[in-house]
């Protein structure tokens, strides 16, 4: 294949830069059911959201009807640091995999936290900024949320309290200090330090932890202290919101390479980085004006849209979270402590989950030792070492390519590459060393789980 004077990257100028945020739930029919409050079951009011999130967050949670919200030109300003990013095209990988399909992937790494996350952090300190805050609490699984928070915290001069999966803060001790440079603490969870903490850890003694755990804790330190609230770096819909930015830039670019997107593929935990990646593309796809194929990969140990059902469910496992309709393996879901980064979530974003349920998008999927294979393969020939969370999206993006090669058809595959992986050596290790197994659950212990949802009509 000749290549020559061919991008192997596109960048946008600076003046290209999306200077809104697109809200996808504006063009949805169906919109996401609405939060519940878990004592009425009746929908969330923003009253009733004020002691735990951000004023401005939670008027962008409820907003399903304005297409469009202003960036901050503070916000512009920081995303300037590493924005736009670039949208890359896979010519060795294509080449070495003999297959007539064109492979694109937005790259988000170039950031010191080296993930997607910091386009949502940003925007959520600098609301808690100025509403006059004194510091936010979070939870962080793989630790890329609480690296990215950490850094956008330490911009905007504010505190910051990270509850960490205690099998991620085991794992990544370098993760961790990064947040500590930045000035958070960092608390392994399930801890002593919260009512929530020491019952969970009474029930299950010697837990490695889970999102739900961390999500628990860091809500009761934030209501429980003043000056703070909570913020998250998945599942809700302010998030998705933020992270629309990727998918704007990714539209802008294919636009002005002449390309269209057949097939766009992105990993998917809780939901920010796909629900950003595909909102453009989607929100062509509920206009009517095109068609594309998206596919939610996940890891087949915590299948929340392959083996989840579609119901209301708290977001965390202490159960102090309102309740919210998605694909859910169930708040009290502790997945196995293996190295799928932050795609240990139990449940799915509400606006995926009606999405999907809708039929708009499709959903896969895979083993760990599977997508560390893809890791390594697309490591060495694309030269760039990529996260646990990015490589169940080469995996998908890789077996679709073949596809075609099977079939001689010239798609064009667009997928998210979410960070770098120079944190996940452990992981890369466990590969290497034939010690990752594929850990899946059985339908009988995800029943389990099913069984203790709550009940609400209807």
């Amino acid at each position: 294949m000749s290549i020559n004077n061919i991008p192997f990257k596109t960048y946008l100028d600076e003046s290209e830069m999306p200077k809104t945020w697109y809200n996808l739930r504006a063009d949805m029919k169906n919109k996401p059911a609405p939060l519940l409050n878990p004592g009425t079951l009746q929908p969330m009011k923003a009253e009733e959201l004020a002691g735990v999130f951000c004023d401005d967050l939670i008027a962008q949670e409820l907003d399903n009807t304005t297409p469009f919200f202003e960036i901050p030109e503070e916000i512009r300003t920081m995303y300037k640091m590493y924005r736009p990013s670039p949208l890359c095209r896979a010519y060795r990988l294509e080449e070495a995999l003999g297959t007539p399909a064109k492979i694109y992937y937005k790259f988000e790494g170039n950031n010191t936290s080296g993930s997607h996350k910091l386009n949502s952090a940003l925007a959520q300190a600098y609301y808690a900024k100025k509403q006059g805050l004194k510091g936010v609490t979070t939870e962080t699984g793989a630790g890329q949320w609480g690296t990215a928070l950490a850094m956008a915290c330490a911009f905007f001069g504010l505190d910051l309290k990270v509850f960490m999966v205690k099998v991620s803060y085991e794992q990544k001790p370098f993760r961790r200090e990064v947040m500590r440079t930045y000035g958070a603490q960092v608390t392994p969870s399930p801890s002593m330090t919260t009512q929530i903490g020491q019952k969970i850890l009474a029930e299950h003694p010697g837990t490695t932890g889970s999102l739900g755990c961390a999500i628990s804790e860091a809500v009761e330190v934030a209501v429980g202290t003043e000056g703070y609230r909570y913020v998250l770096g998945s599942v809700l819909n302010q998030v998705l919101l933020h992270q629309s930015v990727i998918g704007l830039e990714t539209k802008t670019a294919l636009d002005k390479l002449g390309e269209k997107a057949d097939i766009i593929i992105g990993c998917a935990g809780g939901g920010s980085n796909l629900g950003g990646l595909i909102a453009p593309f989607m929100g062509q796809k509920l206009r009517g004006e095109e068609d594309y194929r998206i596919i939610a990969v996940e890891p087949a140990s915590c299948p929340s849209f392959t083996r989840g059902v579609y119901a209301y469910d708290f977001c965390d496992t202490g159960m102090v979270c309102p309740l919210a309709k998605m694909y859910t393996l169930g708040a009290d879901f502790i997945p196995a402590p293996n190295h799928a980064g932050g795609l240990r979530y139990h449940g799915m974003s509400p606006i995926l989950s009606q999405l999907y349920d809708d039929g708009l998008m499709e959903a896969v999927s895979v083993p760990q030792t599977s997508v560390f294979e893809a890791a390594e393969q697309f490591a060495r020939i694309e030269g760039i070492l990529p996260a646990p969370e990015s490589s169940h999206a080469i995996r998908v993006a890789i077996d679709e390519a073949l596809k075609c090669k099977e079939t001689g058809e010239e798609k064009t595959i667009v997928f998210g590459l979410t960070g770098t992986g120079y944190f996940d050596m452990v992981a890369y290790e466990k590969f290497h060393e034939d010690q990752m197994d594929d850990y899946i659950p059985t339908d009988e212990e995800l029943a389990v789980y099913r069984a203790k949802l709550p009940k609400v009509d209807a």
